[in-house]
């Protein structure tokens, strides 16, 4: 067994993702995911506080929880976990190697073919755990949840979002129609293969909710604020042709509630962006309109 190359280092100094060569086995390689919780805390952002911390230590509790209790219900394509283990401080995933079972494309822009199996896969996964109680994950998913996030909330400068955060936030956790998001459903957490097909990774803000925080979220990683706008219809269209599909018969009463709620994730993360970072690139004036229009319709 030898490591042939670390993949990434994990977020703020929290351990590593690397790839091992493995011999006489029946793959040639595995990645093992070493999390290693860190003396000293470090945030390239400067949000170096306990909450962020124990927000940290938990996601990697429920990436555990994940792997060990559901990652196998899902129709949507993910590593397999081979083994987990823990050790004080220490978590160990060894999970499938993705490159070698083909997967081996990352992307940086997107064609509409590429965003198309993207959606394809959210809409898979949500099918998978619609109706499902979190159990060990988060109870609310997504990394941005507003409770998780009050230091960004407190610096928030823009005040009438401020005001309707927690209206924002109980619009989205009320819904009926429940399943499992992802919680980071960014373009660079999806693997290609070259013939289209796609598995995601990094499941450490699985929880319940929504589904559709993981469809604007996906949205806003790949597309700039014109094609936002302009392929909205198109975006949702195709996310609820898959959703329909994977769940065998048709549910005009989610696809109604979701719907209505799309604009509102896009708001509940714009939320969470302008606290963290006022200055990021994805708050653009798609955003900003989206936004002030969920605002007002409160």
């Amino acid at each position: 067994m030898t490591e042939k190359e670390v993949i990434q280092e994990l977020w703020s100094g929290y351990g590593k993702i690397i790839r091992v060569g493995l011999e006489n086995a029946a793959v040639k390689s595995i990645v093992v995911k070493h999390v290693q919780l860190p003396i000293h805390k470090n945030h390239p952002r400067g949000w170096n506080t306990d909450i962020g911390h124990e927000r940290k230590v938990k996601s990697y509790r429920v990436e555990t929880a994940w792997y060990d209790s559901y990652s196998r219900n899902s129709t949507a394509r993910l590593p397999n976990c081979l083994a987990v283990e823990t050790e004080g401080d220490e978590v160990l995933m060894i999970l499938e190697d993705l490159d070698e079972a083909g997967y081996s494309l990352r992307k940086r822009s997107v064609s509409w073919k590429e965003i198309s199996a993207c959606l394809e896969w959210l809409a898979q996964f949500h099918a998978s755990f619609l109706g499902e109680v979190p159990d060990g994950l988060w109870e609310v998913g997504t990394y941005w949840h507003l409770a998780t996030r009050p230091n960004e909330l407190e610096v928030l400068a823009d005040q009438r979002l401020k005001a309707a955060a927690t209206a924002i936030d109980e619009k989205l956790s009320s819904c009926t129609y429940k399943t499992f998001v992802h919680g980071d459903a960014k373009l660079a957490n999806f693997c290609f293969a070259p013939d289209g097909k796609v598995a995601g990774v990094d499941f450490q803000y699985v929880g319940g909710g929504c589904g559709m925080k993981d469809v604007a979220y996906f949205v806003g990683s790949c597309l700039n604020e014109r094609e936002c706008e302009r392929l909205e219809a198109q975006i949702l269209d195709t996310y609820f042709m898959y959703l329909q599909t994977a769940l065998g018969e048709r549910n005009e009463e989610l696809e109604r509630e979701w719907r209505s709620l799309y604009r509102v994730a896009w708001a509940d993360f714009h939320r969470f962006l302008k606290g963290w970072s006022p200055g990021h690139w994805k708050i653009n004036s798609y955003s900003e309109r989206v936004t002030a229009e969920v605002v007002n319709s409160l």
